[in-house]
Parts: C-alpha cells; sequence; structure tokens
C-alpha cells in the first residue's frame, strides 16, 4: 500500500527539458511544486498525461513566421513502465490505460511519484491511441477524452497503484475536474448504491482543493453538454446541472468550483479578480513561488553555498543576501550573464559584449501578454538608446499553434530587427524551454513583462530573475503588485494608466511609461551607477528570493488546504 495522502492533478508537468510534457508556466509551477514538496517531505502523489509528441517543436521561418513539428522524446530513457491497468469509458467505448513512473528525489532523501497516464496499446483503437500524444493539441472532442483520463483515469490509476490513504485531490487548474466525478461514483458505491445523490456531495468536496490560474475566458475549458453526454454518457450532467453544467455546458472551472472545499487564485489580485468572476464562491490567495535550488544559476548558487549555508533547505535564509557584498553580487552575475550570451553565440553566431544593458523577455506569445510593446514606437526606442545608452534585447516563447495573434507578435518582434539603430540588437531565441529559461532569466540584467491587466495571473518569470539578483521592469500586475518596491527590487509601467479592457487602447499608454522609466531611470542607472544598481540586485535576492518560492507556497498548501 502506498502512503501519500495527497494526489496533486496537472495536464502539464515540467520537469526536464529533454521530457517534452509541458508548455508554459503552468506545467513549470507543477515541477516546482512537486520538487518542494519532496523537500518538505509532503506525502504526495501527482498525475498528468504523457504526451508522447509534447507540446510541439519551434521553427521560425525566413518571415519570422513560427511553424511547429512534433517533439518526441525517449520515454523510456526517462519514465519507468508499471504493471497497473485500468481503463475509461469513451462514446462507450472501453480505452486502455498504462501508467509510466517518474520519481523527484529530495536532497533529504524523500521521493515523490509522478504518474504519466498513456493510451498508446495496441487493444485500443487507432484514434484513442492518440489521445495522449499531444499536449493541448487536437479539437474539442479531444480535450475533452483527454480531461476525461486525467480526472478519472487519473483516479482510478492510483487505486490501481495500491494509493488506498488519499485524503486531499488538488486540480492545479480545471482540466481534472471530472475526478469529482469519479468520486461522487466512489461515494455511491460505498453506499451500495448504483448512482450518486445529492447528499454525495459534502463528502466529494471535503476531498478537493481547487487552483484556478487564469482570469482570460479561454483559460477555461468549456464543452457542450451534447458532447460531454456522447463522450461521457452520464445522465447526471443532465439531472445535475448546477454542479456539472452551466447554460448547456459543461464548464470544468464551474465544476471544480462546485465540488471542492478550498480554492484559490495564484496571487492576491488575482485572488480578488477571481472572486468577482466566481461570486458565490469563496476565493483564497496562495501566491506561486518557484524551486529556488532549480532556478538559481550555478554562480549564485556557489555564492549563496559560501556565505548563506543552508539557503537550499531554508529559502527564507535568502534575506541574510541583504549583507552580501556589491562586488561579490557583480561577479556571480558577470558569470551568469557570460553562459547566456554564449548560448546567443552558438545559436546566432552573434558576439554580444556583456557590459551592455541586456533586457530579457520570454514568455508564451499570446495577445494579453503584448510581447512587442517594448518594440510597438521604434523610433522612440532608437532615439532612447542613442542618447542614453545602447541596448540588448533577448526574447523567447511559444505561440500556441492555433493563436494567430500570438504567431504575429512573434513575427513582428523579429520583422524589427532590421528598423533598428547599431545601438541596440534584439535576438530571438526559437525552443524555449527550461534550460534556456535558466539561462535567461539568470543572464539578462532587467526582467521585462508587459502583460495587460488585469490578465496576469500570477506569473513566475520575474521570480526566478529575482534569485539572480535581476530586477524586473513590470506592468502592477500578478505577483509584481507584491513583490514590487519602486527603485529597490526594479520598477513599476503604467501605474497611472487606467484600467481599459481594450488592449489597445491600455497598450499605448503602457508604452509611452515603458519608454520613460527606460530612458529616466533604468538606463541611467545602469550606466551611471552601477553600485547602486548592484545595490537593487542585492534587494531583488534578500526580499524577492527569500519569499516568492514554492519552499514557502507549499507550505500555505499544507496549511490552509491539505491538513487544515
Amino acid at each position: 500500500m502506498n502512503q501519500a495522502t495527497v494526489a496533486y492533478f496537472t495536464m502539464e508537468m515540467a520537469l526536464e527539458s529533454t521530457m517534452s510534457t509541458y508548455a508554459g508556466g503552468l506545467g513549470v509551477l507543477a515541477g516546482d511544486t512537486i520538487r518542494s514538496a519532496a523537500d518538505l517531505k509532503v506525502p504526495l502523489v501527482a498525475v498528468t498525461l504523457l504526451h508522447r509528441k509534447g507540446y510541439f517543436k519551434q521553427h521560425l521561418d525566413a518571415s519570422g513566421w513560427q511553424q511547429e513539428a512534433p517533439s518526441d522524446w525517449d520515454i523510456a530513457a526517462h519514465l519507468q513502465l508499471q504493471q497497473a491497468r485500468t481503463s475509461v469509458s469513451l462514446e462507450g467505448r472501453t480505452v486502455q490505460l498504462q501508467a509510466w513512473k517518474y520519481e523527484v528525489h529530495s536532497p533529504n532523501g524523500f521521493t515523490i511519484p509522478i504518474f504519466f497516464l498513456d493510451t498508446d496499446l495496441p487493444e485500443n483503437q487507432p484514434w484513442d491511441r492518440t489521445l495522449t500524444h499531444f499536449l493541448y493539441g487536437g479539437g474539442t472532442p479531444y480535450r475533452l477524452c483527454q480531461e476525461v483520463i486525467l480526472g478519472i483515469g487519473g483516479i482510478r490509476m492510483l487505486r490501481a497503484l495500491g494509493f488506498t490513504s488519499l485524503s486531499r485531490y488538488h486540480m492545479n487548474e480545471g482540466h481534472a475536474a471530472l475526478l469529482g466525478l469519479e468520486l461522487l461514483d466512489e461515494a455511491a458505491a460505498q453506499a451500495n448504491r448504483t448512482t450518486f445523490l445529492p447528499e454525495d456531495l459534502p463528502a466529494v468536496r471535503k476531498q478537493c482543493v481547487f487552483t484556478t490560474h487564469t482570469p482570460i475566458a479561454s483559460g477555461h475549458d468549456l464543452f457542450p453538454l451534447e458532447l460531454a453526454l456522447q463522450v461521457l454518457g452520464r445522465r447526471e450532467l443532465q439531472e445535475m446541472q448546477g454542479v456539472f453544467c452551466c447554460d448547456e455546458t459543461l464548464n470544468m472551472t464551474f465544476l471544480a468550483l462546485n465540488l471542492s472545499h478550498y480554492i484559490n487564485g495564484v496571487a492576491k489580485k488575482h485572488a480578488q479578480t477571481s472572486q468577482l468572476m466566481f461570486g458565490k464562491y469563496e476565493i483564497d490567495a496562495i501566491t506561486n513561488g518557484v524551486h529556488a535550488a532549480t532556478w538559481t544559476s550555478p554562480p549564485f548558487q556557489a555564492l549563496f553555498d559560501r556565505l548563506i549555508p543552508g539557503w537550499r533547505a531554508d529559502n527564507f535564509s535568502l534575506r541574510f543576501a541583504h549583507s552580501l557584498a556589491l562586488d561579490e553580487i557583480k561577479s556571480a552575475h558577470l558569470a551568469a550573464k557570460q553562459l547566456l550570451l554564449h548560448r546567443v553565440f552558438q545559436e546566432t553566431g552573434l558576439a554580444l559584449d556583456p557590459h551592455i544593458l541586456t533586457l530579457g523577455f520570454a514568455r508564451r506569445a499570446t495577445a494579453y501578454k503584448r510581447i512587442d510593446l517594448l518594440v510597438s514606437d521604434v523610433t522612440r526606442l532608437n532615439a532612447i538608446a542613442a542618447s542614453a545608452g545602447p541596448l540588448h534585447i533577448i526574447c523567447a516563447g511559444k505561440a500556441h499553434p492555433n493563436d494567430h495573434q500570438g504567431k504575429e507578435a512573434i513575427q513582428r518582434l523579429i520583422q524589427v530587427q532590421g528598423n533598428l539603430s547599431p545601438t541596440i540588437k534584439l535576438v530571438y531565441l526559437p525552443n524555449y524551454d527550461l534550460d534556456l529559461a535558466k539561462l535567461i532569466t539568470a543572464g539578462v540584467d532587467v526582467w521585462l513583462n508587459t502583460p495587460h491587466p488585469p490578465f496576469e495571473a500570477s506569473g513566475t518569470s520575474g521570480m526566478k530573475a529575482a534569485l539572480n539578483g535581476v530586477p524586473s521592469l513590470s506592468v502592477l500586475d500578478g505577483w509584481w503588485l507584491e513583490g514590487w518596491i519602486e527603485g529597490e527590487t526594479g520598477w513599476s509601467i503604467g501605474e497611472s494608466c487606467p484600467i481599459d479592457p481594450n488592449l489597445t487602447d491600455r497598450a499605448s499608454c503602457d508604452a509611452t511609461a515603458l519608454y520613460r522609466k527606460l530612458e529616466n531611470e533604468v538606463i541611467p542607472l545602469f550606466y551611471q551607477d552601477p553600485d547602486r544598481f548592484a545595490d537593487i540586485m542585492r534587494h531583488c535576492i534578500s526580499l524577492n528570493g527569500s519569499f516568492f518560492n514554492t519552499q514557502r507556497m507549499v507550505s500555505q498548501y499544507v496549511i490552509k488546504a491539505y491538513f487544515e
């Protein structure tokens, strides 16, 4: 019998760059969560899907347009096939599931298993075998079938694997919400009934925890009731629409909200926004974090190991970075920056000067993140670089294959290179992954983040940068509202701009604020007062690095949601 008491369900999981089992921030957060849960010895098991062909491999053509290809990876080199089998019913067909295991080992000796569900079995029909091939791929029926496998199949696989002591089921976004349906079926079976009843709901709610990650409507999975009935074959979806469906739609967020005793957003502002969206539910806030030992670059790891011993086991001890010598900060950062610039040279042949101010921007490319805001007025940007000082800009990130606007934003960034003055060099690195993220977040001088508020739920890239002494220049949204101290941990963008839901109207005001802050504060400080700039770097570590980590975050889940 396996002794885990908490089961963590997520559609994606970032563990290694060579495992194509993640698309972006949601998966990276999941991986960091598991690492810190192991460090804290939380009795947890995780469930996700295998994604044999990954999210996608990104290629940018001569025009800067993103092309996609499958991202196959060596499963057997990373995972161990389990003997346990289970099945789910899809449109009346029995679909067999197998599981592959990956173990996250903490230096303290504690291990957490992660199980990757897989339908690519000879006994399944050809289409069913592909259901665990692509992350966020296929059309609406494909996505619904994937979520049946994750939620219902995930519970059944845990049972088949011997996890009989589970008391909490944590849904990392609504993709796994159908696990509640399986728990309701189990409750009915324990009562010797063939179907569940409304009185079974409180017991299931007590077991479930739900973390919502987005205030964007497109981020909430919706399936037509007719399709849901066809795939699941469950009349309860129609009979208990107040629990499962809303307006003839299976709304996975709505379902997760209805079946959870604890619900949280991923930053204080996001929790407030979510509370306005879902008024009848009580929504708490647990601000995201990052796994400190994973995201601290080797030069800073060596510095912390020497002068702040024990920081890996106690991330809060990074507050002692406040006493680090400025020369130590500068030296470690220069080493991290040279690692990044070496990667740039390898991929592009461009030798960038490490003494030039380098801005970093690496995010999922979608409209509200506004990855091209910095180059929205090239004439103004050229003038700033000519008067205040030269700039390097290093960018990365993928757009979803169906996100035409995201692809256009990437293309604009790449095509603008020819219009930049010789004092500005812009590099776009394809195939953003964990390894590249570690280099960029540690190696740039300033982390740029320009989402349209209030659509940034949290964001964690700036937290990774902070661990490496890299200040943020960011719109006040998500976690930055909590980590921002003007001129001490970084700088704000557009705090006086009106909150306007129209992306275009707000962009002009934010761009003006961004250019003003660069020209008048950030660039002059970097070139004219390097000691003061290094002092800001020191504050980033001591104030933000010591707090915005998954060690603190997981501790809050333990207290508030898992063992309350």
